[in-house]
């Protein structure tokens, strides 16, 4: 495909473009958003496909199920709103066991049970490859969705808990076993490895900082560098980050040594972090990192600025230099 992933969603967006009654957000945001009776629901899908998002002999089929349904909720904690019902379809290959088709969908149980949603529905089908499709419906209060589109230059650009963990989980789990074999049952492995296979959405964490004021807000799927210039293109505005700010998981430290990886590199584009990435007045500030850490122990950190236009990135000798938007792409040459 001779387009890149945005620009496929751009295209896509153009063709279906318009008003539609009832629809209040639509494509482009993490989630769209559509009245409800009294409330707006927030509606969400994404999907999973082997040798594309992960490989069949490297994640268990409950972590597989888990993740499935996460990655789908923090789409609606990024926008401040809490999950209700999901639908998953599955499609898998010939050769799959029902014992493992079982596990998969006892991950899934498991992720609605602590995230308080219903797993309602879904299909299956055969194909040439594992895809899982779930699909999730929140709901949030009439004008408390917070978007991509909120920043306003000045807004500092912050982050909740650490980055580029799961990027060094996918490093350590593709390796060479005679590498990485004693590192795999270290503390600091098993945590990058989780990271991985075990994302968690950031659901109370969305709501609290809708009422601390962030005024634009996404989850760290791609990177955050990628990521960031999404916001920034919803918002019209520019960012300006400050690397050394930039909270990179302190598992990475051995791995980069074992690995030869560069932590801020995999903070900055290593992918599938799911944190919050928001847009906050200097004023709330406080106010929001109190909050996050009375309420579930996360950090909340200002890892830079909102200016009128551009990527910039400052280095640690208050040098500046463009910030390239690397991260996932699903549609980049391999």
């Amino acid at each position: 495909m001779e387009l890149t992933e945005d620009e496929l969603i751009a295209a896509i967006r153009r063709v279906l473009s318009g008003e539609v009654p009832g629809v209040r957000i639509g494509i482009g945001d993490d989630a769209a958003v559509t009245d409800a009776g009294g409330g707006w629901q927030v509606l969400t899908t994404d999907m999973l496909v082997e040798g594309v998002h992960f490989d069949r002999g490297l994640i268990s089929p409950r972590d597989l199920g888990a993740k499935s349904i996460v990655v789908n909720v923090s789409d609606i904690a990024a926008m401040a709103a809490s999950p209700r019902y999901a639908l998953a379809s599955l499609a898998v290959p010939a050769e799959i066991e029902a014992a493992w088709v079982i596990e998969l969908y006892g991950g899934m149980r498991a992720a609605c049970d602590e995230y308080a949603l219903a797993l309602v529905g879904g299909d299956t089908n055969r194909a040439e490859a594992v895809v899982i499709s779930v699909t999730v419906v929140g709901e949030v209060a009439p004008g408390h969705a917070v978007t991509r589109s909120g920043a306003r230059p000045g807004d500092l650009v912050v982050v909740t808990g650490s980055l580029g963990a799961a990027g060094g989980g996918f490093a350590l789990s593709r390796a060479h076993p005679s590498k990485v074999a004693g590192a795999l049952s270290t503390p600091w492995g098993r945590e990058l490895l989780d990271a991985l296979a075990r994302p968690v959405a950031r659901v109370g964490e969305g709501e609290t900082l809708r009422q601390a004021g962030v005024t634009s807000m996404m989850d760290l799927s791609d990177g955050l560098a990628k990521d960031l210039s999404r916001l920034c293109l919803a918002s019209g505005v520019g960012a300006r980050v400050d690397l050394p700010k930039i909270p990179v998981s302190a598992a990475l430290g051995p791995a980069a040594q074992l690995l030869g990886l560069d932590p801020l590199k995999l903070a900055l584009s290593g992918g599938e972090d799911y944190e919050l990435l928001a847009t906050i007045d200097v004023t709330d500030l406080d106010r929001a990192r109190r909050d996050l850490d009375q309420r579930f122990g996360v950090t909340l950190t200002d890892i830079g600025v909102i200016i009128e236009e551009g990527l910039v990135a400052v280095d640690a000798e208050g040098r500046e230099s463009p910030l390239e938007p690397k991260g996932w792409d699903h549609f980049a040459a391999r």
